[in-house]
């Protein structure tokens, strides 16, 4: 197996990570990982030779080790007053006989972080094969150049008979479908992205990991917030459109397709995917726009520099929340689409028994057909030692915090992975 290669480190520079991740196509069939392909991460230069960093396989749950990169100062994400680039870009190449060679240009590294970086590889059977492109990954927003928020109304009007708000509950759709352009832009391709995947990847857009645990969870929430709205309203699709949100920042948030995420986020969206924000008495999520802070202002919005300094001063989300959005209830949605079962509503643990866990062995169990790293349990309806290692090495595999506790970020993780490999997922 090919051994990955370290530079020596400037002293200005600090250590970040990197994970590859490798599936299939999610709507091409149910989901896999992909074993023994060969991944090169070689540092972005102007002739594309840049330095090899690492040559690495991925293992049986389609991952590499976590490979070491030099990183710039972690400051440089923690101070606004500070402009120099805060992150390190990789190119990131996979290359195997079974299936299309693919290549991520731009793959971001912080210091003192994680970057997992998911890459969807098509057959070289596959009819789709002709259609594969190398994905360029644009800067954060608080980095690049962005076009800042046109205002909306935080409630949108219910206007009666129109057909304007048709959903009767809030509701965690199964899928996002993005138009990459603006809303009128007719040449723009659609991407229909799992809602948990695009919910992690507009975080890793729009902030920076190395913000505080708080920060990072309240600015998770104005984006479900944001996000639920246009679901909820049929925003898009009430002006005959068939996406339900736009990668302009000018309209909605930035997306950036096959884009890297963080460990610091991951777990986070778990936790938070179905809580959003609501003015009291009001059924409708609140439309949660925000700014950066720094390069433009947004009077009675979160700003995301805002954020993170009252994360700094030990504010946890809901008070940074309300300090920008005032009078506000954090709910959750009740209604998950695509899950076959909802929440038990307690934490199962080692000790636990009963129908709940019986379900959650039968599942764990289907899935490790296709991560076969998950041992195999007995579904007895008792959450023992070989129940605690199964959910452990699930929690492991899809980063997110591993206590062996199922509760409801993990619980409904392992429903949304049981539905992705044990059917072909709809398009929406």
């Amino acid at each position: 197996m090919p051994h990955p290669f370290y530079p020596p480190v400037m002293s200005r520079q600090q250590l970040g990570s990197l994970i590859v991740d490798l599936t299939t196509n999610p709507l091409l069939g149910p989901v896999l990982p992909i074993p023994n392909v060969l991944v090169t991460v070689r540092e972005m230069s102007a002739n594309g030779e840049g330095q090899i960093y690492a040559e690495l396989l991925t293992n049986e749950v389609g991952q590499t080790i976590p490979i070491e990169l030099p990183t710039p100062p972690i400051e440089y994400s923690l101070d606004p007053a500070i402009f120099q680039t805060p992150f390190s870009s990789f190119i990131v190449q996979t290359s195997s006989p079974e299936y299309v060679d693919a290549t991520i240009i731009g793959s971001q590294v912080f210091a003192d972080t994680q970057s997992i970086q998911p890459i969807e590889l098509v057959s070289t059977r596959s009819a789709m094969r002709q259609f594969v492109e190398a994905i360029i990954i644009p800067f954060p927003t608080l980095y690049g150049d962005f076009p800042p928020k046109i205002p909306e109304a935080e409630i949108k009007p219910i206007i009666p008979g129109s057909g304007f708000i048709t959903l009767d509950n809030v509701v965690v759709p199964e899928f996002i479908v993005v138009h990459a352009g603006s809303p009128n832009d007719v040449n723009a391709p659609n991407y229909t992205v799992p809602y948990l995947d695009y919910i992690a990847n507009v975080v890793s857009s729009e902030i920076y990991p190395t913000w505080p645990t708080e920060t990072i969870k309240a600015n998770v929430i104005a984006i479900i917030s944001f996000t639920l709205n246009r679901v909820f309203t049929e925003w898009y699709r009430n002006q005959g459109k068939n996406f339900t949100m736009t990668n302009s920042t000018a309209f909605d948030q930035a997306f950036s397709f096959g884009r890297n995420i963080y460990d610091s986020v991951t777990p986070i969206v778990a936790e938070v995917f179905n809580t959003f924000v609501r003015r009291p008495g009001v059924l409708q999520p609140l439309f949660t726009q925000y700014c950066d802070g720094r390069q433009s202002q947004c009077p009675g919005w979160m700003t995301q520099w805002g954020s993170k300094s009252l994360g700094d001063q030990g504010f946890n989300a809901e008070a940074i929340l309300r300090n920008f959005y005032g009078n506000i209830e954090l709910p959750q949605a009740e209604v998950v689409e695509g899950i076959p079962e909802s929440y038990p509503g307690t934490p199962l643990r080692l000790g636990s028994t009963g129908a709940d866990v019986r379900k959650m062995q039968e599942q764990l169990n289907r899935i490790s057909n296709n991560f076969p790293l998950i041992p195999k349990v007995a579904t007895d309806g008792v959450f023992g030692p070989s129940t605690e290692e199964a959910v452990r090495t699930f929690q492991r595999i899809f980063h997110l915090q591993q206590d062996g506790v199922v509760g409801r970020n993990t619980w409904y993780k392992i429903s949304a992975i049981y539905v992705a490999v044990t059917r072909m997922a709809e398009l929406v």
